[in-house]
């Protein structure tokens, strides 16, 4: 478990986690000399049980806050402290609200000083923090009265300590076993013979040595050299604990505060982040959409503005849905915690937990948007992946999901078994069998149009009835209806069952007569005119029964009057997939020339072909490959 201090400068915190654990937090030597805390200070306690509570000791001087702010949140417990002879200050009320807007509910209060107040002081006190507490995070949470000078009370608040850390156990262990490993960097530093060393609060996840870890935000690796978790050396360190964790291969000043060190399946940063907001009660005034805030994430802090989703302005107390547009990236995930400050950081107005770390630029208001929103506000990854299966009409990107949520991996339940899954992506049955309505509608609508062909491509088909599905569920579509025979898939053109471009007995014969030379035309193809020569048929007759023999399918027409079997264009596909794996997804002109034995005119036609139907994508003067196309696989 780890326990945050918090409260107003000279209250004592420093000295209460002294008396606590026998460890002074102070330590530069700015600290000794004028008795106040400027950095983040860490101390241990063992539990009778065999725990070790960790302790961030956090400054209190009003221009530190984010420092304060950095440490509280990765803490589990906070420990307010009030001095009985000064009472609630400033800052004690700053702190209050940071916990709370944090989400923090767990936590106890410490009337420190208590040598120097009278009896009748002291329950003034008291009664003050609890009417303090009404309405906080931590509304009801137990006052201890304590002086570390005495030792009064100090007992009875570690045997709390104790308690909590019991209580808090299993759900520390539930973070560590479902998701991955994510640590909030707050300071690093070299140590002779040891390498660069990062030190912060593990958020989620567990970590072990020779773990293979990336900084963000950035693209930079690292291997786990050696761990010290809660000032121990360990082999492993998990969710809850304090950790130090040595680097090797990693420059010191490659790493910095701010940076997140995590599993490399879920690195990602973000420069908008989806979130419900709370406005602090205390404000003055309400929030409006387009206010420039301080944003605190982890410990790193940034410029941001806020966009309120549901409204234009948010009042005091009040929560909504809004998104940070941050003036730099930062690493976050769903759930972490956020609190914004104003712009000239003097105090602490709004917190919240990030719905979605990877939010839209466009369509950020539309109903579909908040409904997608409202899934992501559900309990439990299943729970949440359901709910936007069921509003989201072009699919979810699992990968993208998982990344975003923590997790290394989806859940093996977190489907639903009635949704289309393929590649690495899924279609809500509901989205499934709307799309599957708006194929069979296209399809009907455009043979009426066009009776004398076959059916469109199926790359046509798609910018006809579903433009923004992505094509790897799109082909997952068609192959299911093709399966329950609801269409029919003839080479790339897809058609209904009812539907047929028929040939004539004259287009049978010819057909039958050309079949050879087309067949033996190899990589250059045949055109119409030599066909009809060889077949000695008329040529307008011949071009009609190639033209229809492509509507079916069984055809491609490359360039006007150039035809290719099927078996050929096969052929060419492999080597066009041949030369783009051994040039990143790239099938280079030249390579693909010298590959196939054409001259580049008629290389370059064959790829701009496959760029049409869906092979490769056209990536300005470039041919790239197409993950998610089957055609000729």
């Amino acid at each position: 478990m780890i326990v945050g201090t918090a409260g107003h400068i000279d209250h004592g915190k420093t000295t209460l986690v002294r008396a606590l654990t026998g460890v002074d937090t102070d330590r530069l030597p700015e600290e000794k000399q004028r008795g106040i805390s400027i950095e983040l200070g860490y101390a241990f306690l063992d539990t009778p049980d065999g725990q070790r509570i960790g302790f961030i000791d956090v400054p209190g001087h009003e221009r530190l806050v984010h420092t304060m702010v950095a440490g509280a949140s990765g803490i589990d417990f906070a420990l307010l402290l009030v001095a009985a002879d000064d009472g609630p200050m400033p800052q004690t009320l700053e702190h209050l609200a940071v916990l709370s807007l944090l989400g923090i509910t767990r936590g106890a209060v410490a009337i420190t000083k208590t040598d120097r107040a009278t009896p009748e002081r002291l329950r003034a006190v008291q009664a003050e923090v609890a009417a303090l507490l009404r309405g906080s995070g931590l509304a009801g949470a137990p006052i201890v009265a304590v002086s570390a000078h005495s030792g009064a009370g100090i007992d009875a608040l570690r045997a709390l300590l104790f308690e909590a850390a019991g209580a808090g156990q299993s759900s520390a262990e539930g973070r560590f076993d479902s998701e991955a490993f994510r640590l909030a960097i707050d300071r690093a530093f070299s140590l002779q013979g040891t390498g660069t060393v990062v030190t912060g609060t593990i958020h989620a996840g567990s970590v072990r040595v020779g773990d293979e870890l990336a900084i963000v935000p950035g693209r930079l690796h690292a291997r786990v050299r050696s761990l010290h978790a809660q000032n121990r050396a360990v082999e492993q360190a998990h969710a809850g604990q304090r950790c130090a964790v040595a680097l090797a291969g990693l420059a010191r000043d490659a790493v910095a505060r701010g940076q997140w060190l995590c599993a490399p399946g879920v690195a990602l940063a973000s420069e908008r982040i989806d979130l419900r907001l709370t406005l602090w009660p205390g404000e003055a005034r309400p929030l409006r959409s387009g206010t420039r805030v301080q944003a605190h994430l982890g410990a790193a802090h940034v410029n941001a503005t806020v966009a309120l989703l549901d409204a234009d302005a948010l009042a005091p107390g009040a929560s909504a849905r809004a998104q940070l547009v941050l003036h730099a990236p930062v690493g976050a995930w769903h759930g972490e915690r956020v609190l914004l400050r104003d712009a000239a950081a003097s105090r602490t107005l709004a917190g919240g937990r990030v719905l979605d770390p990877l939010a839209p630029v466009r369509y950020r208001r539309t109903p579909q948007r908040l409904a997608e929103l409202d899934a992501l506000g559900l309990p439990g990854a299943a729970g949440r992946l359901a709910a936007l299966l069921a509003v989201a009409p072009h699919g979810v990107d699992l990968r993208r999901f998982a990344a975003a949520q923590g997790l290394a991996a989806l859940p093996a339940d977190a489907l639903p078994g009635d949704a289309l899954v393929h590649d690495g992506l899924a279609l809500g049955a509901a989205q499934a069998q709307a799309l599957e309505a708006a194929t069979r509608h296209a399809l009907q609508a455009f043979h009426e149009r066009q009776p004398d062909e076959l059916g469109p491509d199926s790359a046509r088909l798609r910018r006809l009835s579903a433009p923004r599905v992505p094509q790897a569920l799109w082909q997952a579509l068609l192959a299911r209806l093709a399966a329950d025979q609801q269409l029919v898939l003839h080479g790339a053109v897809v058609h209904l069952p009812s539907h047929g471009a028929q040939l004539s007995a004259v287009e049978t014969r010819i057909a039958q007569k050309v079949a050879p030379a087309l067949a033996q035309a190899g990589h250059q193809g045949a055109w119409a005119r030599d066909l009809a020569r060889d077949a000695a048929e008329p040529e307008p007759l011949v071009r009609t029964t190639l033209a229809r023999l492509a509507r079916r399918g069984e055809l491609h027409q490359v360039v006007k009057d150039l035809y290719y079997p099927p078996d050929t264009l096969r052929r060419l596909a492999a080597l066009a997939r041949a030369v783009g794996a051994a040039h990143d997804g790239v099938v280079l002109a030249a390579e693909f020339r010298d590959a196939t034995g054409l001259g580049r005119k008629r290389a370059i036609q064959i790829l701009e072909y496959f760029d049409r139907i869906g092979l490769t994508r056209r990536i300005g003067d470039e041919h790239r490959l197409r993950n998610d196309c089957t055609l000729f696989s």
